[in-house]
């Protein structure tokens, strides 16, 4: 009897803990998700910014980099092994390649931290940092996301 007891309490929690990591990978997809859909409708007005289709405002220019900076703090961790299976556009490269990964992240976050000192001076340093910026954003989805 006490055999079948610990084989039981020994399957449950081998359930549970499957249960566990499928309810955290899909809990990090929706993070990453919510970032990158916050962050691209930052880059949406600063597209439109830099095409001239809205007005340049320094304090919106600001936000739009401080936006990116804080949604990109971490980011890298919302990808932990597990999470490619689920709802995502994350392609295999991003654990396969991880440090290729992470270093489009860091160049980008590079770009990102240049806009934030220097994006919001002018109209021309705005655009300027705001091409880096959006150029780190289509190389890394080209490479690692799904289309």
């Amino acid at each position: 009897m006490r055999l079948k007891v610990t084989a039981a309490l020994f399957a449950g929690l081998a359930v549970a803990t499957a249960g566990l990591s499928v309810a955290h990978a899909d809990n990090v997809i929706q993070q990453r998700q919510a970032r990158m859909k916050e962050m691209g409708a930052q880059m949406k007005v600063g597209a439109d910014m830099a095409k001239g289709t809205i007005a340049f405002d320094s304090a919106k220019a600001a936000e739009i980099f401080k936006t990116l900076q804080t949604s990109m703090d971490g980011y890298v961790s919302l990808f932990p092994p597990g999470s490619d299976k689920g709802e995502t556009k994350a392609l295999a490269v991003v654990w396969s390649d991880r440090a290729g990964f992470e270093s489009a992240i860091a160049s980008f976050n590079k770009s990102v931290d240049e806009g934030v000192a220097k994006g919001a001076a002018d109209e021309a340093a705005f655009k300027t940092a705001f091409a880096a910026a959006a150029e780190g954003c289509r190389s890394c989805h080209q490479t690692f996301k799904a289309r």
